[in-house]
């Protein structure tokens, strides 16, 4: 019980307001008794001492057997002390001692406050009784003329004795009070302590992080207002951690599902956190972090600009490439901007923006348009040259000019066929154009027929052989049929234009319940493994000494695909270098 701090303050402020209480009604009726003893002692001995003056006639105060007897009889008719002093002081009788063995008594205390006053009265410790005697000495005037003083005493132990004894009665009292309010107070502490301790232990489990523990006590005062404050304030702080959670597993979600890479780097430079997209861009492991960034990803230039955030306290964007050891090529544009923590701990927030897709398709442009312009500067050299060359001829030479015309005019069809391919992908890649293209349903067994029957003749010409594995069956798909011959007749013409003379072109066309397909195979000169992703680029040629004097400008390929998605349907290239090369196309099958 006594454990409590609250029971030891209550305990000890009991008795210390009993006890000073105790003591100080103690104290106040011990002086009282005493004053009031003392009081009615004074006036007892003033009465007796009129007593003895009436009792004593004028011719007694002088030394004489008559006033030692008178004396002697009222000592033992009262019990008094008394003595008689004449004006000079010289004691004339005595009750006590012979009045011849007693000295003056002119200077006593009582004497001489009697000289001046109705009455003198004086406490001392008695030198013949030895104990407190108390003198009260009254003047007997004869005539006007002071001719003695009657002093009457009277000894203060009984008076002493009762004040002693009521003096250890009210020790006593104390006493017993004190314990009566030890264990009075220890009870009524325990009483209050106890919902005390009892809410404490409830309230400490709801800080360990129980807040679903409510109080529960009922005591009808301002413990239950307590109660009641703390079971609100434990459901707002409920409340307020589930939102709290609720929000940061919601910036969680967020962090792990978004597609930017984020990370959390400290003063130094070292990567602290990392979130799934990072982990998964930079391939980290838990002993990845808290380290420098070129040991983490080979690049330092994060860490150094983030050490520069930190100490300037001002955000900053960098750009770097970074080629993971997966073979892939990542382009980032990172934001670094300061991220205090709350124990004052200046940390660098880094959010990766993945721009290698636009700055693919910048390069890609940037090599577009340098195709585009070298393509288009070839035939309107060739044609500027031969132009000049005729401007500068005098036609004695029909057949050297008529050669020189057909140059230009080749040249001249050359820009017409490429101008009339890029006017066509930058038609077709218009929504509402291709929303205004009809598709219908069209066999793609006819449309190879007919395709290949037109080039067979080119094909002848270089020796060729074409050959064709197309079943009498329709092979229906949804399609524009002049854009479907398109599709077929390039990748015809391809293979004739890159097969060497003497070589052999496959075109097999097969189909299922839900898809119908093409195929074009020759044995020509192939395609290396690096240069095939990218064969379907505009203006992009493997060999493009050979492929401009083939006729081709690095267009049909591109507006192949673009066709073949443009309908539904998917293209795959296969290749080997020497050997030759594969096209299938897969489009849905239409069921009309």
């Amino acid at each position: 019980m006594f454990r409590s701090k609250i029971t030891r303050r209550l305990v000890a402020s009991f008795l210390l307001i009993i006890f000073a209480s105790f003591a100080l009604l103690g104290a106040f009726l011990l002086h009282y008794f005493r004053d009031y003893t003392l009081e009615n002692e004074r006036m007892a001995l003033i009465h007796n001492a009129k007593i003895v003056e009436v009792a004593l006639e004028p011719t007694f105060y002088v030394r004489s057997a008559a006033l030692d007897e008178t004396l002697e009889r009222l000592h033992k008719e009262t019990g008094l002390r008394i003595t008689v002093i004449d004006a000079d002081g010289n004691v004339l009788g005595d009750t006590a001692k012979p009045a011849d063995r007693l000295d003056n008594h002119f200077e006593r205390a009582e004497v001489q406050a009697a000289l001046t006053a109705d009455y003198g009265v004086a406490i001392r410790e008695s030198a013949t009784l030895h104990e407190n005697l108390m003198y009260v000495a009254v003047p007997i005037r004869h005539n006007g003329q002071l001719i003695g003083v009657i002093r009457t005493a009277n000894s203060l132990a009984p008076m002493e004795n009762s004040y002693h004894t009521i003096l250890q009665v009210i020790l006593l009292g104390l006493f017993l009070a004190l314990c009566a309010a030890f264990f009075i107070a220890a009870w009524l502490a325990h009483r209050q302590v106890r919902p005390i301790l009892l809410l404490s232990q409830d309230a400490m489990a709801i800080a360990a992080g129980n807040l679903g523990k409510r109080l529960r006590w009922h005591s009808g005062d301002e413990f239950d207002t307590l109660v009641q404050t703390i079971n609100h304030l434990t459901e707002n702080l409920a409340r307020k951690i589930q939102e709290s959670q609720a929000e940061a597993h919601k910036l969680a979600l967020t962090l792990d599902n978004i597609d930017n890479a984020i990370m959390l780097i400290d003063a130094r430079g070292n990567i602290l956190e990392a979130n799934r997209q990072a982990q998964a861009i930079f391939h980290l492991v838990p002993g990845h972090l808290q380290r420098h960034s070129i040991h983490v990803i080979g690049n330092a230039q994060l860490s150094e600009t983030a050490q520069v955030v930190s100490r300037e306290n001002q955000p900053q964007t960098i750009t770097f490439h970074i080629d993971p050891e997966d073979g892939s090529h990542y382009t980032f544009q990172v934001f670094l901007a300061p991220f205090p923590e709350e124990d004052d701990r200046q940390l660098v927030l880094a959010v990766f923006h993945d721009i290698s897709m636009l700055q693919e398709i910048n390069d890609r442009q940037a090599e577009f348009i340098s195709n585009a312009a070298h393509e288009l500067a070839t035939p309107l050299t060739s044609i500027s040259g031969f132009a000049e060359t005729l401007l500068d001829d005098d036609f004695r030479d029909p057949d050297a000019s008529h050669h020189f015309a057909g140059i230009i005019y080749r040249e001249a069809q050359r820009m017409s066929r490429l101008m009339k391919s890029l006017l066509q992908l930058a038609r077709l890649s218009d929504e509402t154009c291709r929303q205004q293209l009809v598709q219908v349903p069209v066999d793609l067994a006819a449309v190879a027929r007919q395709e290949g029957e037109a080039l067979r003749k080119a094909a002848e010409t270089k020796g060729q052989q074409l050959h064709f594995a197309v079943p009498e069956t329709p092979l229906w798909l949804r399609a524009t049929p002049e854009l479907c011959g398109q599709i077929v007749h390039n990748l015809i013409e391809n293979a004739i234009k890159y097969t060497p003379e003497g070589g052999t072109i496959t075109v097999r066309a097969a189909g299922n319940d839900a898809s119908v397909s093409l195929q074009v195979e020759d044995n020509g000169i192939g395609i290396a493994a690096a240069d095939l992703p990218r064969i379907f680029d505009r203006f992009y040629r493997v060999d493009k000494a050979r492929a401009r004097k083939s006729g081709g400008n690095g267009i049909g390929l591109s507006l192949v695909k673009f066709l073949v998605e443009l309908f539904g349907g998917q293209i795959q290239a296969a290749s080997e270098l020497g050997r030759g090369t594969r096209f299938t196309l897969t489009f849905p099958r239409c069921q009309e």
